[in-house]
């Protein structure tokens, strides 16, 4: 047999090997900085992550080979290379030589790995750069030095500063294209720094660059003496990451999973967010309140002796007391608070406005909950940083509001703990995320206003009317003949002995209502308004009627979900647009036709009609009587 350790073979895969481990070693030891890349469109972003992977060898042969075929056949650089190629992947960006999505790319040098987000400058794509700014520890924010600092600079800038990234790079990029001068970066700095300054942005590092010609990129320029700083790698290699800041903070923990696999084990896994943990540790469950001690520490490699900040680990409690996904879990002596109403920052992601008074989704931490939106205390002017009146938000505006939720929840600031600071809102309808969200503060009134106990309840007023408590939800197109039959139906209930009360959408823009217009924003408040005051009526035993165009399900879903269980019974009157309008009783159809009447149902406005309505009466085929009549049997067989 041969001896395999003298075969040359042999020995150089051994070789091989060990080098690996030897490389898997040194890595693993090192720190990594996540940062971004951000700025105005066409600020040289890309290009600028390609020439720091290419400068710090961390491209194959292959894909400098296929770099190079890709940069003549879609590269902007004429026969050069097009560095940007390296991150701009989907064909979009390709065609169009900008950035659309989030690129994230790892590189390591011989000091410390990186992970960098490649973010999209277009105004349009704002909600993917605050995407990749949730998780980064420094931001380059790049400035064309031929453009100077434009509306996107002071966006990003202002982002940053919002999502808490405390150490910044000015990277001043296309320092070629002005001829390196010297006078031209100092300009831009000084104008950078102005606005900085309003932003209460403490520091920043200026650095004048050139992505393409590779000046100062990981070795000094010899174009730019006159600057005498760290390249941009030399900064990146040695800029400082906190990572026992969150081991500092008090323990918290949101569950993410029971983890039950049999009936003698019962733990509660999730990532610590914040703190340390020991066996034997004091522990409160919030929002519950419930307290217990840590039994231990459990991981798929073992159990532990203590746990910090950014491990996924399993805890198991001396006690057993309720936890479920959701909850947090916080060390007992120095909990977080728990509000159902707080102010934050939103900013809006979504093409459509935001509507407040809506419910939307809100997902933060691990649990996901019903939250409505005030109209905003302000809208914030980006280039002025100005607070501006705003009746909504719209696409990529930032402003403050108030958030109220269905429940209590466990949260601390953003600018504190981003984990249980840190929100999104989604549609309920669509499931698209349109918002991302800062918590500031809870409301003070959250903790000062508290259910009342009442001894005469809502099943106690409806027995004393000999009835059941409902309301009869009519939807329709305006002149469909919601008004007409919901008035014919009281009728013929109180004639019955019923206790009832007729809330018509005219009558009530005449008092409750009348300082709000017709856009979809006071639409929804008109709805929400509108609903309570059911609920009341409801709470007192009657029998509530209401006639309302009521466009959007999202609103009449959300008074359904306000009332009990079965007490909501919504109504369809079906009627053809042509037919309403050939009614056209109150001429609404004419004017707006005309173009006198803005944002009307049917017309220039969507009418969204209920997919699982309790009844459908169409007024084509049914008279006023008729329709009442069928409305009448539903609501006394339900």
């Amino acid at each position: 047999m041969s001896d395999l350790s003298k075969d040359p073979v042999y020995i150089a895969e051994d070789l091989i090997a060990q080098d690996i481990d030897a490389y898997l070693v040194k890595h693993q030891h090192k720190t990594m900085l996540r940062f971004i890349t951000c700025g105005s469109v066409d600020d040289g972003k890309s290009t600028l992550i390609g020439r720091l992977l290419y400068d710090s060898k961390m491209i194959f042969e292959d894909q400098l080979a296929s770099l190079e075929n890709d940069s003549k056949a879609h590269g902007t650089q004429g026969q050069n290379i097009d560095f940007a190629l390296l991150v701009d992947g989907l064909a979009a960006e390709r065609e169009q030589g900008i950035t659309i999505d989030v690129a994230y790319r790892f590189f390591a040098t011989d000091k410390r790995k990186f992970i960098v987000a490649d973010t999209p400058g277009h105004e349009q794509y704002t909600r993917n750069m605050v995407t990749g700014a949730s998780t980064a520890d420094l931001a380059v924010i790049l400035i064309d030095a031929r453009q100077g600092v434009l509306t996107q600079t002071r966006r990003h800038s202002y982002l940053v500063q919002l999502l808490g990234i405390r150490n910044v790079v000015l990277a001043v990029n296309k320092m070629d294209l002005v001829g390196y001068s010297q006078e031209r970066f100092d300009q831009i700095v000084a104008d950078y720094s102005k606005f900085a300054e309003q932003l209460g942005m403490k520091a920043f590092l200026p650095i004048p660059i050139s992505g393409l010609a590779g000046d100062n990129i990981v070795t000094p320029s010899e174009n730019m003496a006159w600057y005498q700083g760290p390249t941009l790698l030399g900064h990146l290699e040695e800029a400082p990451i906190n990572v026992a800041r969150m081991q500092d903070e008090p323990f918290r923990m949101a569950v993410q999973w029971v983890n039950r696999p049999n009936l003698n084990f019962r733990g509660f896994a999730g990532q610590i967010g914040s703190g340390t943990i020991q066996p034997g540790d004091a522990i409160r469950v919030l929002p519950s309140g419930k307290t217990t001690t840590v039994k231990s520490i459990v991981t798929y490699g073992g159990t532990l002796d203590r746990a910090v900040a950014g491990q996924s680990i399993t805890l198991t409690f001396a006690d057993e007391i309720d936890c479920s996904r959701g909850d947090v879990i916080v060390q007992a002596d120095a909990p977080c608070e728990v509000a159902d109403q707080f102010e934050a920052t939103l900013v809006w992601m979504d093409e459509a406005e935001m509507l407040p008074g809506r419910p939307y989704l809100l997902k933060i931490g691990t649990q996901t909950l019903t939250a409505t939106v005030t109209e905003p205390k302000y809208e914030v002017n980006i280039n002025t940083l100005e607070h501006l009146s705003s009746r909504t938000l719209a696409l990529n505006a930032i402003g403050v509001v108030n958030i109220s939720t269905d429940r209590a929840v466990p949260f601390e600031a953003y600018a504190k703990n981003p984990d249980l600071g840190g929100f999104i809102l989604i549609d309920r309808m669509t499931n698209a995320t349109v918002a991302a969200g800062m918590v500031h503060f809870a409301l003070r009134r959250s903790q000062n206003i508290h259910w009342q106990a009442l001894d005469i309840d809502r099943d106690a007023h409806a027995a004393i009317k000999n009835q059941k408590a409902k309301v009869v939800w009519f939807t329709g197109l305006s002149g469909s003949g919601k008004s007409t039959i919901a008035n014919i139906v009281e009728k013929k209930l109180h004639a019955m002995g019923k206790h009832t009360f007729l809330l018509d959408g005219d009558n009530v823009r005449h008092g409750l209502n009348r300082d709000l217009g017709f856009t979809d924003a006071e639409r929804v408040e008109n709805i929400r308004r509108v609903g309570e005051v059911a609920k009341l009526m409801s709470d007192a035993g009657l029998i509530v009627l209401t006639a309302f165009i009521s466009p959007f399900r999202a609103e009449r879903q959300m008074v359904r979900e306000i009332m009990a269980e079965g007490e909501f019974m919504e109504v369809y009157v079906n009627t053809p647009l042509a037919v309403a309008e050939e009614r056209d009783v109150k001429g609404l159809y004419k004017k707006a036709r005309s173009g006198n009447l803005k944002n009307f149902t049917g017309i220039d406005s969507p009418y969204e009609a209920p997919e699982d309505a309790e009844l459908v009466v169409n007024t084509v085929e049914l008279s006023a009587e008729e329709a009442a009549e069928r409305v009448i049997e539903a609501l006394l067989n339900s």
